[in-house]
């Protein structure tokens, strides 16, 4: 039985450990039967390494998603490698630390512009760059993190995951015409990289453990993972501008 990516090209960002989203949404891929390219900044060696443990050998681009000349290039180069794009995966996301930790009303605006920029407008960037090698039928799907609250310590990152939320939509909204889909996942706090830069992160373990109506696991990628996958998939041919929750059922729960 083939897989349910069969026959499809993904792009898929955001690959920086092995204990990543992105990593497990890249494995899950291959396995389900895609070709698949990875793009990395600012150490394209080090998701080399990674990339070393991914069931089939793939390419490792730089790419940085605020530079236009990457940007520019992107299409050219997966292009070259791919021939074309059936689906990209955007995972990435960076906001200078005194952007977060509780430090909201202090944060100088150099530092929110640097977080909207990486964190939010990047989504746009990363679609317009992929659009000349995506068809109909193709998928976005972006990671964020439920920015219908504020939480404890997220600050600024909460701003522009909530703008990063509403630029999914705008995207859709405009590549719909195209037959481009744009969907997130709303994952639930996993022990990544982009975690571990967050002061107070703890603090969301606890909130989980609390709150999780099925239980929740932060050292467990695999089911956000699986909710990308089944997003770049046709089996959500007329689903877009949505938000799918892999968070244990936390964001419907109440205080």
């Amino acid at each position: 039985m083939s897989g349910i990516l069969e026959g499809k090209r993904v792009l898929i960002s955001g690959v920086l450990m092995e204990s990543s989203i992105a990593f497990h949404a890249a494995k899950l891929a291959q396995e389900q039967g895609a070709e698949i390219i990875l793009t990395a900044f600012p150490r394209p060696t080090l998701t080399e390494r990674i990339a070393r443990k991914l069931p089939k050998p793939t390419k490792v681009i730089e790419l940085d998603v605020t530079n236009d000349e990457h940007l520019g290039r992107l299409a050219d180069i997966v292009g070259e490698e791919l021939g074309g794009l059936d689906g990209v995966v955007h995972s990435i996301g960076f906001a200078p630390q005194d952007a977060l930790g509780g430090n909201f009303l202090n944060t100088p605006f150099e530092s929110v512009a640097t977080a909207m920029h990486v964190s939010a407008f990047s989504l746009k960037s990363l679609a317009v760059a992929a659009l000349p090698r995506m068809g109909r039928g193709g998928s976005i799907v972006g990671l964020t993190f439920d920015a219908t609250v504020a939480w404890p310590v997220y600050d600024w990152m909460g701003v522009a995951k909530a703008a990063f939320e509403s630029t999914a939509r705008y995207l859709a909204k405009d590549l719909g015409p195209q037959g481009i889909r744009v969907n997130l996942v709303a994952a639930g706090p996993i022990r990544t990289t982009a975690a571990k830069s967050i002061p107070g992160f703890d603090e969301f373990e606890k909130i989980w453990d609390e709150r999780a109506p099925i239980g929740w696991n932060v050292h467990d990628p695999e089911p956000a993972a699986r909710g990308c996958v089944a997003l770049l998939s046709d089996w959500f041919p007329a689903t877009t501008a949505t938000i799918v929750h892999v968070d244990g059922g936390v964001h419907a729960m109440g205080q």
